[in-house]
């Protein structure tokens, strides 16, 4: 059953990651795309992201035949404090603006006159919500209520920020993207806020914070039951406790793989199980 917000638009249970790809990011966006992907995540941020390939990629992919509609696009605005030198907006300029400025930087790389998806890369600081944050989540706001953004959301965000930015922003967040370890409970406190105001938890980082659970025994006999790889278990599991899951692998292998989880189920206790794995004793 696909992801669907509160505002009643749905997403592909599965979304593939580009971050990090550097030079490769056009070709590992096509291979994505060929392997089935249909929902592509990014951001405007040249440290980490390459956000013109993933362009470039889509471009190519709509040359084909494929239409835009078919594809869910998600990227983010990345505060100063997470760029380089090399910011998509006036740094000097007020946030508002720079929000704006990046949001349109983003829609010219991705070939697109809207987004899918438009997130907040991180607040500016580790506790609470500033000032700054609520004038780049009202700006935010304003692309939404524009149609040029059909959903916001937020990244990196704690418990308490998720749930103070739900109880007072105007416009609450339909999709929230953390990483996930185990050893937290799979972030358990941020998925509960996401449950009560009906908002997607998008979970990066699935395999690479939690190499403890691929390798765990529990882990690898349910795969050998279910004719599946540890990895597999592990995306499944995050699809049936609600959380949509990313991947960002390199391999066309995996790809596939990691779309064809789906067609097993884990039972209410095996899912249980993996959810307090990391509180296993002995």
């Amino acid at each position: 059953m696909a992801p669907t917000t509160y505002n009643q638009i749905s997403l592909p249970s599965f979304m593939y990651g580009t971050a990090w790809k550097k030079e490769a990011t056009a070709s590992l966006v096509k291979l994505a795309i060929e392997s089935g992907f249909k929902a592509i995540d990014t951001a405007n941020q040249l440290i980490h992201y390459d956000e013109a390939r993933v362009g470039e990629a889509l471009q190519e992919v709509w040359k084909k035949g494929a239409s835009r509609q078919d594809f869910f696009l998600q990227t983010k605005f990345t505060p100063v404090n997470g760029q380089d030198h090399r910011t998509p907006y006036d740094r000097a300029a007020d946030l508002t603006t720079q929000v704006r400025q990046s949001f349109d930087s983003s829609l010219s790389h991705l070939h697109t006159d809207y987004l899918d998806s438009y997130v907040l890369h991180g607040p500016y600081s580790r506790s609470g919500l500033k000032p700054s944050d609520w004038e780049v989540w009202q700006a935010m706001e304003e692309l939404y209520r524009s149609g040029k953004a059909r959903m916001i959301g937020v990244s990196n965000v704690s418990e308490d920020q998720l749930s103070l930015l739900c109880e007072k922003a105007s416009v609450r967040p339909m999709v929230v993207q953390n990483r996930c370890f185990a050893s937290h409970g799979w972030d358990r406190d941020v998925r509960d806020v996401c449950e009560r105001f009906a908002i997607i938890y998008q979970g990066f980082s699935l395999l690479t914070a939690n190499p403890g659970v691929l390798s765990h025994p529990y882990v690898r006999s349910l795969a050998t039951k279910n004719g599946a790889t540890p990895a597999q278990i592990v995306f499944r599991f995050s699809m049936q406790v609600g959380m949509l899951p990313l991947t960002g692998t390199s391999s066309a292998r995996h790809m596939k793989e990691d779309l064809d989880c789906e067609r097993f189920d884990l039972s209410d206790d095996e899912v249980d199980k993996i959810d307090n794995i990391a509180f296993w004793k002995g």
